[in-house]
């Protein structure tokens, strides 16, 4: 027998946690939200943290969907689209008698999916979860389970990198970049493609080079200059291009990726100091993520003495840029005014939910632990005037429920790209140590 047509989807919590509006991506499909769903979501309505927002949010859709009752034949979820259905029963384990040793909101939910997968026989069900394990116990049990893909980038080595190579580029071409007017239009580059907004190109022959930028209207290619910014030079070409982005005013949104060690964090907190007499206010900002099992509430002291080591990293690159200049130096001084008056604050994400932010270089770390919804939050924040620098190693991931390609920093760089308000660099080499480069590449 073939696939049927048509699906039934069951929804774990943590695709609801996700995507609170996940609801609209199923197309012609019906979907199933177990009882057990709607149980955890009680547990998380409450708070100021994302989940607790999606868990409001969702609520709200399904008692907006349900106005009229739950009728036995389901709710309509649009015009050519599935219903919703709301699995109230008591779940049937006798699919996984034998199986599991206790019962679990995890257990309960794939009891459904299996009761499903045997009752309906016009209809493939499908368990969609963002949690690996459950996904892994359903397959065991010949279920069918998959991952919440509508929001996925591609893979890693696939994903633009914002930068290319132009090898073999002739010696008089690489020589009209140092010419006045310093640019050369984009139809007279051999082999350049279709080049997007704001892409960076390294044009090569031999030992001679430029290092170029494709301008928002994609008309020209333009050479980019090293420019040191607060004390901070860059090192290599990768920075330079990260640089540049960074202190360009008509760039208002930039991505930087790249392994540990490659200055992600220290050249977007340079590059915000350089200008900072062009923004009102200096914003260093990371999603609130504890390493391993160190929940913030076994942590001692009150809520700033539980923020600070989840900010730690942040003020050691302050130290780094500071450490450069002498302690009496009228840089120095500025930094130290800044924190003192709070035009430079570091902060947990948390805090700017329904703030609108204008005049503000707000810079992101560690933004690959943020889901796509909390970066479309956070964006949508901006005000007039204000830049944001997302940063982030897409291959760590420090959450549960997002991989290298479900990741909110991920899918940003999948969607903006191209964009003329937008720019985006992938650093490749470590600047930080020999061994810090040698520990990132073997370990």
């Amino acid at each position: 027998m073939g696939p049927r047509s048509k699906s039934t989807f069951v929804l774990d919590t943590n695709v609801v946690l996700h995507d609170h509006q996940c609801l609209e991506h199923f197309q012609e499909h019906d979907v199933v939200i177990p009882i057990t769903v709607l149980e955890e979501l009680d547990r998380f309505k409450k708070g100021g943290d994302s989940m607790n927002y999606a868990a409001r949010e969702f609520i709200r859709t399904l008692d907006s969907l349900a106005a009229g009752g739950l009728p036995p034949q389901g709710l309509s979820l649009g015009e050519n689209r599935g219903r919703l259905f709301i699995h109230s029963k008591a779940p049937d384990f006798s699919a996984l008698d034998g199986f599991f040793t206790h019962d679990s909101p995890d257990h309960r939910i794939l009891a459904v999916a299996a009761e499903l997968d045997r009752t309906l026989s016009d209809s493939d069900v499908v368990l969609i979860s963002k949690d690996i394990n459950l996904r892994m116990k359903a397959l065991a049990l010949g279920l069918s389970a998959e991952d919440y893909e509508t929001d996925k980038a591609p893979w890693p080595d696939e994903l633009y990198t914002g930068c290319g190579i132009l090898e073999d580029s002739s010696p008089e071409l690489i020589s009209r970049f140092y010419e006045q007017p310093f640019a050369v239009p984009v139809e007279d580059i051999p082999g350049i493609g279709s080049p997007r907004s704001n892409q960076f190109f390294i044009l090569k022959h031999g030992s001679v080079s430029a290092l170029t930028y494709v301008d928002g209207d994609v008309q020209f290619l333009h050479r980019v200059q090293k420019r040191r910014a607060y004390g901070i030079d860059p090192r290599n070409a990768g920075q330079a291009f990260a640089m540049h982005a960074l202190l360009d005013l008509e760039i208002p949104l930039v991505t930087l990726t790249g392994k540990a060690g490659t200055g992600k964090t220290l050249l977007a907190l340079a590059a915000a100091l350089e200008t900072s007499k062009r923004y009102r206010q200096i914003y260093l900002a990371r999603p609130v993520v504890p390493l391993g099992n160190r929940d913030m509430g076994f942590l001692p002291g009150d809520i700033a003495s539980k923020l600070d080591p989840f900010m730690q990293p942040l003020w050691d690159n302050l130290g780094v840029i500071k450490g450069g200049f002498a302690a009496d130096s009228p840089e120095a001084a500025r930094i130290d005014d800044m924190l003192d008056s709070d035009r430079l604050k570091i902060t947990p994400l948390a805090y700017i939910r329904g703030r609108s932010l204008n005049g503000a270089y707000f810079i992101v770390d560690e933004a690959q632990n943020l889901t796509p919804h909390e970066v479309k939050t956070i964006i949508t924040r901006a005000g007039e005037g204000t830049k944001f620098v997302f940063t982030g190693d897409i291959q760590q991931i420090d959450t549960p429920y997002l991989d290298s390609r479900s990741n909110g920093l991920a899918y940003l760089v999948e969607r903006m790209k191209g964009e003329k308000l937008y720019a985006h660099v992938n650093l490749v080499k470590g600047e930080r140590s020999v061994l810090a480069e040698l520990a990132s590449n073997l370990l």
